[in-house]
C-alpha cells in the first residue's frame, strides 16, 4: 500500500510557495516540507481542510492511493 502525496503539484497548479502556504495552514515550514516528501505518518483533518482551502482543492487532489 502506498498513499502519494502530490502536495508540491497542486501548489505549482496554483502558484503559491511553500512559506506562503504554510503562513496560510498555520504549520511551520518543516512541518510542510514533511507533508510534500511523502515523510509524514499522518496528516491532521483539520492541516487537510487548511491546506484544501488555501488551494482550492479536493483532499483527493493531495493524496493519492497506488498497489
Amino acid at each position: 500500500m502506498a498513499i502519494i502525496v502530490n502536495l508540491d503539484v497542486m501548489m505549482a497548479k496554483r502558484k503559491i510557495s511553500s512559506s506562503e502556504l504554510a503562513e496560510k495552514v498555520g504549520i511551520t515550514n518543516a512541518n510542510l516540507s514533511i507533508l510534500k516528501t511523502g515523510k509524514g505518518k499522518a496528516i491532521r483533518f483539520s492541516t487537510l481542510d487548511a491546506i484544501c482551502k488555501a488551494l482550492d482543492c479536493q483532499p483527493g487532489d493531495i493524496l493519492e492511493f497506488r498497489e
